[in-house]
């Protein structure tokens, strides 16, 4: 059926500073996700898409676009479009950066800075690192793109200790991970890593430009050296829509009871 099951209940928001074709992202994106979309489908016309929204074709072939792009839905030459369902994944049997996740994955990682600079940790971070009173991190914000698509934002905590020239020498628009193994020697080995699901507050909406009290996964990592020496904590909110997260579980051997 290439049509869209019903018109979505509300209707796009014109004064909030989301552009309109996000906006259509979002909605698709939901309707991906709730099944109403089905993969395999095909994607309703532009042409379609653009009456039921009440805007420009124009703009409705950005949305796609993106869509497209994210690899979400996906075009067959002289067929039309189609739903993929396919989301970049967070591989949980592997220590990778953000960097390094997206490059595996064929995206072009970005990152956008919104503040480097030494404080105060809090409780939480203090406990995390094993930190002392007077001991000061560098705290790094960032919202990670990936192919100039918002997927999170991310907040990350080191100890001024184990990196003291950091300020001077690292870009923070590029990977922490890679400076800290070249400039410091620097390697993380394991990560601990708890996956929590919440809503997008105004804030993380505007900078991941989605609705507000959109899902979004909450990760809370804190990683280690190869000595056991805690040196990153991280707080992270990533988009429900563009993130599915993988794993590998094994089953322990029960030995059997061999009775005399």
């Amino acid at each position: 059926m290439n049509g869209m099951k019903r018109p979505h209940p509300s209707p796009l928001d014109r004064r909030s500073g989301i552009p309109l074709y996000r906006q259509i992202q979002q909605r698709l994106l939901e309707q991906i996700q709730s099944g109403e979309l089905r993969q395999g489908e095909p994607l309703p016309s532009i042409q379609r898409i653009a009456a039921l929204m009440g805007v420009s074709q124009m703009t409705v072939r950005q949305a796609v676009k993106s869509l497209c792009d994210l690899g979400v839905i996906y075009s067959r030459q002289g067929k039309g479009t189609f739903i993929s369902g396919i989301k970049m994944e967070r591989d949980f049997r592997q220590v990778l950066s953000f960097t390094e996740e997206m490059k595996v994955r064929g995206a072009t990682p970005h990152s956008e800075v919104l503040s480097f600079q030494i404080q105060m940790p809090n409780q939480e971070t203090r406990e995390a690192l094993g930190l002392g009173d007077k001991d000061k991190v560098f705290c790094l914000r960032r919202v990670r793109y990936a192919d100039s698509l918002p997927m999170g934002v991310e907040t990350s905590c080191l100890p001024v200790h184990l990196c003291p020239n950091l300020m001077e020498t690292y870009d923070p628009a590029t990977s922490l991970y890679e400076e800290l193994a070249e400039q410091y020697g620097i390697q993380v080995t394991v990560t601990d890593e708890v996956i929590e699901v919440g809503k997008a507050s105004a804030e993380e909406a505007r900078l991941l430009q989605i609705v507000p009290k959109s899902p979004i996964f909450l990760f809370t990592r804190v990683s280690y050296l190869e000595n056991g020496m805690p040196a990153e904590h991280v707080k992270s909110s990533y988009q429900g829509d563009r993130y599915r997260v993988v794993n590998r579980l094994m089953r322990a051997k029960r030995e059997l009871a061999i009775s005399s």
